[in-house]
């Protein structure tokens, strides 16, 4: 097996294995009063991410590179994305998924990465989707699922913070975190 069908299936059973996590989680948060905003919206990131594992395998195969050696730093890059994904997943505990869920009242996630920034589970998105394709130099699919996923990413994050604004103190509480990267501010 390549090095290209090992990490392709690890992303895609990691995401399966997600979204297993995320409906447990939505179950707990409903059990608990809590609701979904941003559903309209939701379909759009899973047609993202299905059309980047397309895009990605048929780059790959277009262009023949199956078979090539990973590039390194794309690789390192992405590797640490995946222990900054479980950083993330453990920090929300039963918090994270794959939807907007709001539990009104409760206090917003202050530890693990979610001190440095707001949205830490976005940036490693925003990480895997751009370096996963240069891991196999797939530079169309990097360059095309970035510019798409910061699209959706804009849509997302406002829907997301306007409905914890509203029903928890997240307002009060990130106001002063950057929104997205450790350097820039709101």
């Amino acid at each position: 097996m390549s090095w290209f069908w090992v990490l392709f299936l690890f992303v895609i059973l990691q995401r399966l294995a997600e979204l297993l996590i995320a409906r447990r989680n939505a179950a707990c948060i409903r059990s608990l009063g809590g609701y979904e905003v941003g559903a309209e919206h939701y379909r759009y990131i899973v047609c993202l991410h299905i059309g980047f594992f397309l895009a990605l395998l048929t780059e790959v195969y277009a262009r023949g590179l199956e078979d090539a050696v990973p590039m390194s730093l794309p690789l390192a890059v992405f590797l640490v994305a995946q222990g900054l994904r479980v950083w993330v997943l453990s920090s929300l505990g039963r918090f994270w998924n794959t939807r907007i869920f709001v539990l009104p009242g409760s206090e917003p996630v202050r530890r693990g990465p979610y001190q440095f920034l707001r949205h830490p589970n976005y940036a490693v998105v925003a990480l895997e989707l751009l370096t996963l394709p240069l891991v196999f130099q797939a530079v169309y699919t990097a360059l095309l699922f970035t510019l798409l996923n910061a699209f959706v990413l804009r849509v997302r994050i406002r829907a997301e913070e306007r409905a914890l604004c509203e029903a928890t103190a997240y307002g009060e509480a990130m106001a002063e975190q950057p929104r997205f990267l450790p350097l820039r501010r709101k």
